[in-house]
């Protein structure tokens, strides 16, 4: 599998967001982006022998696995859970806002040891086979960014990393809350731009802010390698990764948020078969119809039914006859 291609374009970790039943939903969008998990971090795995944390379904590749922690053995061991676990990538987390800095610290924080994320980067890439990269800020705190980011790039590529994520903005990690640590701190497109110029054999993307396929085909032009997207590919899925493939792949035809939906009909079947709940895959749909006529009942149908005992497949269905046909691609009969 040629990762770099599928990097052109991904979905970014998010928590509580990008689970197994997110990604086969956004698997069914698009055949081509790079999808990634919500971060699990390493101790989960390693001492809490969390596996179950690491379960998903073929069908979701390309997938990632982004893991958090601080300490080169155990990212190591997880890395290694990660890639026998059929994970196409392994992604270190040094952009969570958290500001937890004893011994399991584990996010943005690490933006201020650069030398320690090398470590784990290197003990990382010696335990699996499948490509190791970071996922970082431009800065934290009182840091300068011009100054503390080419290092920090410096380091972790001498330590072999060959691709990165750089969220444009600072993480506060006193003041701010993680919520607005990603809206508040101002976005600094140039200067990852500026990276690209200074580490031009880095595959690099471009991560905060970024809501259009639009918006990504500009940065790839101007030279980036790759654009992650995250809030607005959750909260409106279909106008992000329905056309994907063909804008920003070149391969492929655009699909149908009508084409996703029912799709997940016998997916849905198989999780409740296994003890799931309705809600637990259809919470990730309710903006499958953003912007359209029928959005509404189609979201208000879901959220009130789901979680109803009994409730299935069907009730998919009936929120999907709320929403009208268009361009008629949809029998609705």
């Amino acid at each position: 599998m040629h990762i770099d291609k599928n990097a052109i374009l991904s979905v970014a970790p998010m928590m509580d967001w990008t689970d197994r039943h997110c990604r086969y939903l956004h698997r069914l969008l698009s055949a081509h982006t790079l999808l990634y998990t919500e971060m699990v971090t390493a101790a989960a795995l390693v001492r809490g022998g969390a596996l179950h944390l690491l379960a998903f379904s073929p069908q979701e590749h390309p997938v990632a696995l982004q893991l958090g922690g601080s300490d080169p053995a155990e990212l190591a061991r997880a890395a290694k859970l990660g890639a026998q676990a059929g994970y196409d990538e392994i992604n270190l987390n040094v952009g969570c806002p958290s500001d937890r800095v004893q011994s399991g610290a584990f996010g943005a924080v690490l933006m201020q040891q650069p030398g320690l994320v090398a470590d784990c980067v290197a003990a990382m890439q010696d335990a699996v086979a499948v490509p190791v990269t970071v996922k970082c800020r431009i800065g934290v705190d009182d840091q300068t960014p011009e100054e503390v980011l080419p290092e920090f790039l410096a380091r972790i590529v001498a330590a072999g990393c060959e691709r990165l994520i750089i969220h444009a903005r600072k993480a506060w990690l006193q003041g701010l809350s993680p919520k607005e640590n990603r809206d508040i701190p101002p976005l600094d497109y140039d200067l990852v731009m500026q990276m690209k110029g200074l580490f031009p054999n880095l595959h690099i993307s471009i991560n905060g802010g970024i809501t259009t396929l639009e918006q990504a085909a500009a940065f790839l032009e101007a030279g980036l390698d790759g654009v992650m997207i995250g809030r607005a590919a959750y909260h409106d899925p279909a106008a992000v990764l329905c056309r994907a493939d063909p804008v920003i792949f070149g391969r492929g035809e655009a699909s149908t948020a009508e084409q996703a939906a029912e799709a997940m009909l016998p997916y849905i079947e198989a999780h409740l078969a296994e003890g799931g709940k309705l809600g637990q895959v259809t919470r990730h749909m309710l903006g499958l119809f953003n912007g359209r006529p029928g959005a509404r009942l189609w979201r208000r149908t879901l959220s009130e039914g789901a979680h109803l005992p009994g409730a299935g497949p069907e009730l998919v269905e009936q929120a999907l006859r709320a929403v009208p046909a268009v361009d008629g691609l949809r029998d609705t009969g």
